[in-house]
């Protein structure tokens, strides 16, 4: 099938990755290798191990080093992003964890009435852990977990909320946000409860020295886990559009696109500024739509064979040169316009704008 040819050239472009000299711009370098040592020696000490995991990926999100640690009341497992992931294989991830005697909690960092209740579900946690005899006067939480799940955003939005609530007052703290993966060096300790203190330590993502499974390398580099740069845009681009090109969300956009078509013939004029006033910017509500406008017409017009490797081939080069248009990328002679073009579009997918997409599947047995 075409999504294994392209799972094989990401993880062997991964791969390639980790035994070269580029092996310092973004996967496991010294920092890594230090921070594991240091989070392993920390375990033992805290009073909970947060793993934040991301939604779209429960399973390939699994922090490695706490493989080692059977399940426990004191470990959590954080589905993270959930406003990324398809909420019904959310819940039925959840409801997996569970029956492997996994405690987990699907949460999205960036909402605050979902952080306050999950702020909630920990203080309940704490609240148990004091009933059966632990006497500090401050708990410690930890957040593990590879790059770019969310860590230092999960542990800002508790911090903001907790501080909120309890109403204190001073300078919050901050810890360091980016979409680029590998960008927390260092261990840093927010507040985010108060009576009993509550304090999460934030950690560095850490992924293994070696991905030898070229599935997991894949979906790690789709989400943005592991640097482009190691890759190549247009690789995971193309994985990107056989995603989507084997699944029948884009049917949605049909409606979706006919509605549009009314709505600018109606508002043209402003619509038309907004264009011409930020071509560049590919967020726009209107840039977007159509996107998907394109990516719903050329799936459905498509009359070749998506199982087969070249005919999948043949659909995403006609929708990567539709896009140069819909995202306002001039066609060059240069390799510069299809990276544009492949980086604008990962970016719409892991920011949500062209739907919601669990790439793990539950095991067959379950």
């Amino acid at each position: 099938m075409a999504a294994a040819t392209l799972m094989r050239k990401i993880g062997s472009a991964i791969n390639e990755a980790a035994i070269g000299s580029r092996i310092s711009s973004g996967w496991y370098d010294p920092h890594m290798a230090a921070a594991s040592r240091a989070v392993v020696e920390r375990i033992p000490l805290v009073d909970f191990v947060l793993e934040v995991r991301d939604a779209r990926v429960p399973k390939t999100s699994e922090y490695e080093l706490m493989k080692n640690y059977p399940p426990s009341s004191k470990r959590i497992i954080i589905l993270n992003k959930t406003d990324l992931a398809d909420r019904s294989q959310t819940e039925a991830w959840t409801r997996f964890f569970e029956d492997h005697n996994c405690i987990s909690y699907g949460v999205n960092s960036h909402n605050k009435e979902n952080i306050r209740e999950f702020l909630t579900f920990l203080q309940a946690r704490v609240r148990e852990l004091k009933k059966s005899g632990h006497s500090s006067h401050a708990t410690t939480m930890m957040l593990v977990g590879i790059p770019n799940v969310g860590k230092s955003a999960l542990a800002n939005s508790l911090h903001q909320i907790g501080r909120i609530s309890a109403a204190e007052k001073g300078k919050l703290k901050n810890a360091i946000v980016s979409p680029q993966p590998g960008e927390t060096k260092n261990i840093s300790s927010l507040k985010i409860a108060s009576h009993p203190n509550i304090y999460v330590l934030d950690t560095p993502g850490i992924l293994p020295p070696k991905i030898l499974n070229i599935e997991v390398c894949s979906k790690l580099a789709l989400t943005g886990a592991i640097r482009d740069i190691l890759v190549g845009e247009q690789v995971v681009v193309q994985y990107l559009l056989t995603l989507i090109n084997s699944s029948d969300k884009y049917k949605k956009w049909g409606n979706l696109s006919a509605t549009d078509s009314l709505l600018e013939r109606s508002t043209c004029s402003s619509l038309e500024k907004q264009k011409r006033g930020y071509p560049s910017d590919h967020t726009q509500d209107i840039i977007v739509n159509d996107v998907r406008r394109i990516l719903f017409e050329t799936i459905s017009t498509f009359d070749g064979n998506l199982e087969d490797e070249k005919g999948m081939g043949n659909l995403i080069e006609t929708q990567l040169l539709a896009l140069h248009k819909a995202l306002h990328v001039p066609m060059g002679f240069d390799n510069d316009s299809p990276i544009k073009v492949a980086s604008k579009l990962l970016n719409l997918y892991r920011t949500g704008r062209l739907g919601r997409y669990t790439i793990d599947s539950l095991p067959n047995n379950t």
